[in-house]
């Protein structure tokens, strides 16, 4: 060292400055690169992220390679810098430059290159990569070295190093992922992204037509109001039952029905005959395994029953599409008969109006674990069935029931702009 000039020292100590910067860099660049847009690159061909996804495959060779160059060219530089601090200010210019060559190594070479790595990680990591993987051949038989007695002491703590790749994200942190992705995805396949996570915590009699609501045929009708009613359906698959709307026989399609129609050929027996045989859904059947069902069974519409085999509803393949994209919207009739907006801000809202659908629609805040009906939440609420005029506040919002027939509320007026917010999501009064 004595015949090394003291220029060329202030050089060689700036190259191991440097070269500790590349070390800690890389570490945070490669350590902190996400590992799904990695596996994406590395299948599209980026040969940075091919070599930067096989040095992370066996992330405990990589980091004892990267510390070991990082420790090797930080010991050069303390004692580079204790010749140079003898030549020029003798021993006691030692702990100077001690305490310099720290601030300068802690600035320079650790928290500024490892600021930047976490900030671009890419573009630091699939360059380093390049280097990094020629370089862990070299220097193999010492990392490996390393490893060995650094595995060790992790196997003695109960760590098996060998189990060293990510684990697969579950679904709350797909859903976080998902919600945070900002303008990566728009919003719109956002909500619907997150409504396919949904499906298998929502069940089919969540979404289901209710029993009450379900129209369909009875063979004891005498053949005029079955014609009459096959020709005023708005829908193209209907039940047809006999004796009992739990006594179904079938799906009929009303495009067969209007050829026969047409051919003078429709009767009971007919209908009987080219009805499709009822598809039955058990309840508490979830909405991501029925919707395998209904593609395994080249079906559209399932009888929803109970334990004992009464019906509950129907349940239809474009309802459950309407959970994941929202509704197709293909009468705007249809949603203009169960709300209403009136000229003082109120609502007037159908009993039968899906809670989820609300709060989805118009964001209200309205509790979606219980009832899926208004007419069953208030119910629920009260714990009696309300009379006309009755007045309350659910969930902070005034409510006005202003008709009901044969035991279910009918039509009841809801009033969100004097919304109060309660205690909690529960509803109280």
């Amino acid at each position: 060292m004595n015949d090394i000039s003291t220029g060329l020292l202030f050089s060689i100590l700036l190259l191991l400055i440097l070269l500790s910067a590349f070390f800690s860099g890389s570490e945070t660049a490669l350590m902190t690169l996400n590992r799904y847009r990695l596996k994406h690159q590395a299948k599209a061909g980026y040969q940075g992220a091919i070599l930067a996804s096989r040095l992370l495959k066996r992330p405990d060779r990589l980091i004892g390679l990267i510390l070991l160059g990082n420790n090797l060219v930080n010991i050069l530089a303390s004692s580079i810098a204790t010749i140079i601090a003898l030549r020029l200010g003798g021993e006691g210019a030692i702990a100077v430059a001690a305490g310099l060559l720290t601030l300068v190594i802690l600035i320079f070479a650790e928290v500024t290159p490892k600021t930047l790595a976490a900030l671009h990680p890419e573009r630091l990591a699939y360059p380093a990569a390049f280097l990094y993987i020629p370089l862990l051949k070299l220097l193999y038989p010492l990392v490996w070295l390393v490893n060995i007695i650094s595995n060790t002491l992790l196997r003695l703590l109960g760590v098996a190093p060998e189990d060293m790749e990510g684990h697969a994200l579950n679904q709350e942190e797909l859903r976080t992922v998902v919600a945070e992705a900002g303008a990566l995805i728009p919003q719109k396949n956002r909500s619907m992204l997150i409504s396919v996570l949904d499906l298998e915590k929502v069940q089919v009699e969540d979404i289901m037509v209710p029993r009450n609501d379900v129209e369909g045929i009875d063979l004891e009708e005498s053949e005029v109001d079955i014609i009459r009613r096959l020709q005023n359906s708005p829908y193209t698959l209907l039940p047809v039952f006999e004796g009992g709307i739990d006594n179904i026989i079938g799906m009929l399609h009303i495009r067969r029905a209007m050829h026969a129609l047409a051919q003078g050929e429709l009767n009971r027996d007919v209908i009987r005959t080219i009805c499709d045989p009822p598809y039955f859904v058990p309840e508490g059947t979830t909405l991501n395994k029925q919707l395998m069902n209904f593609q395994r069974n080249h079906t559209r519409v399932g009888v929803v029953v109970d334990e004992y085999g009464d019906l509950l509803g129907l349940i239809t393949l474009v309802d459950l599409l309407e959970e994941i994209v929202g509704d197709f919207a293909t009468d705007p009739s249809d949603n203009a008969l169960e709300i209403q907006p009136q000229e003082d801000g109120s609502y007037l809202v159908a009993g039968s109006s899906n809670v989820k659908d609300l709060v989805r629609t118009f964001h209200w805040k309205l509790p979606v674990d219980g009832p899926r009906t208004l007419n069953g939440l208030v119910i629920e609420f009260l714990e009696t069935i309300p009379e006309p005029g009755t007045s309350l506040l659910l969930n902070g919002y005034p409510i006005e029931i202003l008709q009901t027939q044969d035991n279910v509320i009918k039509v009841l007026r809801i009033y969100p702009n004097k919304y109060r917010p309660a205690i909690g999501d529960t509803p109280s009064s």
